[in-house]
């Protein structure tokens, strides 16, 4: 295997586990009704990826996905994660700051949604 190989095979690695944190932060109070320790985890990544969205910072997966395709050969790309990689799967063309507080939101309210129904779940004794 050569260097640059393993450059690529790291940075698809960094898109995949960028992917898995977005699904992660957005449905992962479902995977804490079930496994609720997972809370501890998730609160912290709910709070980071709303902060990303609000603030309109990068994420640090973009700059070091990049930093391993340029040591690939390969040309990285400006922007973040969801512009470059996602934006043009799941987001309308035109990405604008009022989108992303939108998507901010949206996760919040499924988040709310799926914690307020196990706060109400274990207060009526259902386990």
């Amino acid at each position: 295997m050569t260097v640059s190989l393993l450059y690529q095979i790291l940075a698809d690695a960094i898109v995949v586990i960028h992917l898995g944190f977005i699904i992660f932060v957005m449905l992962g109070g479902i995977l804490a009704v079930f496994f609720p320790r997972v809370i501890w985890l998730h609160l912290p990544c709910v709070i980071w990826g709303v902060a990303v969205e609000l603030i309109g910072f990068i994420c640090p997966l973009t700059p070091l996905e990049n930093m391993f395709r340029s040591r690939a050969g390969l040309e990285g790309y400006r922007g973040d994660f969801i512009i470059h990689c996602l934006e043009p799967v799941i987001y309308p063309e035109g990405l604008t700051r009022q989108i992303q507080m939108i998507l901010a939101a949206l996760v919040v309210l499924v988040n709310m949604c799926v914690y307020g129904l196990m706060v109400l779940r274990t207060r009526s004794g259902r386990h």
